[in-house]
């Protein structure tokens, strides 16, 4: 079964003639046929197109570069010319709207020979840490139907996990990469702020959005990083430091480094077995080399209030857009210029989307905008200084990606501030702007995955790999497959 390939292993074999780019793509689409309907993954199959372009990469016989006719899936809020881009929001839905441009992302692979096969689903807008907020549906924990597989990019990490495709993109704001890939047994990294272009990539949160991708293994990863990362003249935001070849950094020796292990992140709640997994984490990094060094982050308590004010703040700005004129969910019969907008967002955003906006909103008004988003900005300030004097006495930092491993589907529900608890552990590294990888490291006592996250300096993407590289090899967790 090609679909079970990772990206490297899949390249030896288009290489050698062993498999056709057809056969690689068929493959993934067969899996999704027959699994999806159980997991709700993918929300638009692009397949005609994906085998058109798995032919033209046989016909041309060119299999140079590692990513060329290698099929994957993209979250619901990245724009590819041609391609239905709905957000998994009723506002797009009715609507299909279909982007007449890539992305830089999506652009870049696509000149490279990667193959899109369709749009995975995330929660609406990406607001949210369960997928259960998509208009198409929540999608499912491939290891038990009966969980989430996380969010908001659920449907990239259950795909990725079910072996739908060989990686999928995703968007980290608030831990919407990693959290996924720990539930769901697969590899996931936030790259640093402005080391990926977000050109073409429906907006949330514009200081804390990131683009990164979600594969099998760390290797595939620093293969996926070399294609996307790099300055953009389309987006201000993308950083000009050169990227380095991220595959040399995968050496499996850990020796001489120091990593930190801060205390802030072993909080009352955390559940039993993802703490013993992370100890248990500990001892092998440990085997491999690394010296682990106990440190503190102080303001990692403030860090969820901090950003659940500043992304809400942005989100009001962002989703102000979406008026129901220039594009979008419109409505009939109403002649007030208020009352229609106010019909449009009531009937096009979900809850969840619709109770972001009122708390930024609220936060940027007149009367609270000095004692709510400016206090913020300084918390924000302070968590990003703890990190820095961090990484002043340690090469990389550990600790669990979530405070316990995926929960039933609808476990939440009515209980917003319990859905928000679950970026306890994701959200520092985003006011940091801070890489972090999820790799996974185990299961608990009910054959559910667990995560580690690995966090690095500022443009330290190469340390968390590195670090990743070396654990998964020496575990190989990333292979145990879920029985479907």
């Amino acid at each position: 079964m090609s679909n079970t390939l990772t990206i490297s292993s899949a390249h030896e074999k288009l290489r050698s003639k062993k498999i056709s780019a057809v056969e690689l793509v068929q493959s993934c689409i067969d899996r999704i046929e027959s699994v999806d309907k159980d997991i709700n993954a993918v929300v638009y199959k692009n397949f005609d197109a994906a085998l058109q372009q798995a032919k033209k990469c046989d016909e041309e016989g060119v299999f140079d570069h590692p990513l060329t006719g290698i099929p994957y899936l993209t979250k619901d809020v990245f724009c590819e010319e041609g391609v239905a881009t709905t957000a998994c929001s009723n506002m797009l839905r009715d609507k299909d709207y279909t982007p007449p441009f890539h992305s830089t992302t999506t652009k870049r692979l696509t000149d490279l020979g990667a193959i899109s096969l369709g749009k995975a689903n995330t929660d609406e807008f990406t607001m949210g840490a369960s997928t259960e907020t998509s208009c198409y549906g929540v999608t499912k924990n491939p290891w038990n139907l009966e969980c989430v597989a996380g969010g908001s990019s659920g449907g990239p990490a259950a795909a990725v996990a079910a072996d739908e495709c060989l990686f999928a993109l995703g968007t980290d704001t608030g831990g919407s990469i990693r959290q996924p890939a720990s539930f769901c047994n697969c590899t996931g990294l936030r790259t640093t702020y402005g080391r990926t272009s977000r050109y073409g990539v429906m907006s949330m949160a514009s200081s804390l959005d990131t683009i990164g991708p979600l594969a099998k293994n760390t290797e595939d990863l620093a293969i996926i990083l070399e294609a996307i990362a790099g300055k953009d003249p389309k987006d201000g935001t993308s950083g000009n430091t050169p990227v380095p070849k991220y595959t040399d950094a995968l050496t499996g020796n850990l020796k001489g480094m120091t990593i930190g292990l801060p205390k802030e992140y072993f909080i009352e709640g955390i559940e039993k077995d993802v703490e013993e997994g992370i100890r248990a984490s500990v001892k092998v990094l440990e085997e491999l080399g690394a010296t682990i060094k106990e440190i503190s982050l102080p303001h990692t308590q403030y860090a969820a209030s901090t950003y659940y004010i500043l992304c809400p703040s942005e989100v009001s700005s962002n989703m102000a857009r979406y008026d129901g004129i220039r594009f979008g969910h419109t409505t009939e019969g109403i002649n007030n210029l208020n009352d229609y907008y106010t019909a449009v967002r009531s009937e096009g955003f979900g809850a969840e989307v619709k109770r972001r906006i009122l708390i930024g909103t609220y936060a940027l008004s007149a009367g609270y905008f000095d004692a709510y988003y400016r206090k913020a900005q300084k918390v924000r300030t302070l968590i990003t200084k703890d990190f820095e004097d961090a990484f002043a006495s340690v090469d990389a930092i550990i600790s669990p990606v979530g405070p316990n491993v995926s929960f039933k589907i609808g476990a939440h529900e009515g209980d917003p501030l319990a859905m928000y608890l679950e970026d306890v552990f994701t959200i520092p590294q985003v006011m940091a702007g801070i890489p972090a990888l999820s790799v996974p490291c185990g299961f608990d006592s009910n054959n559910m995955p667990i995560g580690l996250q690995i966090m690095g300096p500022q443009w330290g993407e190469e340390v968390v790999l590195k670090v990743g590289e070396a654990y998964e090899k020496a575990t190989q967790w990333n292979e145990k497959k879920p029985n479907l």
